[in-house]
């Protein structure tokens, strides 16, 4: 295996919520329902997440906001579901991801290994 892309990406949680509050209709359109149902600091981190995923895979134009989805395993681990171009940019590429949120700010680290 080999490391193809990283990712970071930092989400001010204030502003975050105010974006939220002020434009309601920004949560159905960056989440899957899954998602729109979180806590704010979690739903920062998985917006840190997506926006991490495409620094990683160096795209040009945004992805489709559904096709990216965090999720959590069984024991708690976020991890991506892809589908679509998300899923086709992605390819034979295992994508990492790790997730962590305070009290003010949510990040996100994805490694792209092939």
């Amino acid at each position: 295996m080999a490391v193809v892309g990283i990712g970071v990406d930092v989400v001010d949680l204030a502003r975050f919520r105010a974006t939220l509050e002020r434009t309601p209709g920004v949560r159905d359109r960056l989440f899957t329902p899954a998602e729109a149902a979180l806590s704010v600091e979690s739903m920062a981190a998985r917006f840190a997440a997506k926006e991490a995923l495409m620094k990683a895979l160096r795209v040009p134009v945004a992805l489709p906001w559904h096709d990216i989805e965090v999720a959590t395993d069984d024991i708690g681990a976020p991890a991506f579901v892809l589908r679509g171009t998300a899923a086709e940019q992605v390819g034979d590429c295992t994508a990492h991801v790790s997730l962590s949120h305070d009290t003010s700010v949510a990040t996100a680290f994805v490694v792209l290994e092939r």
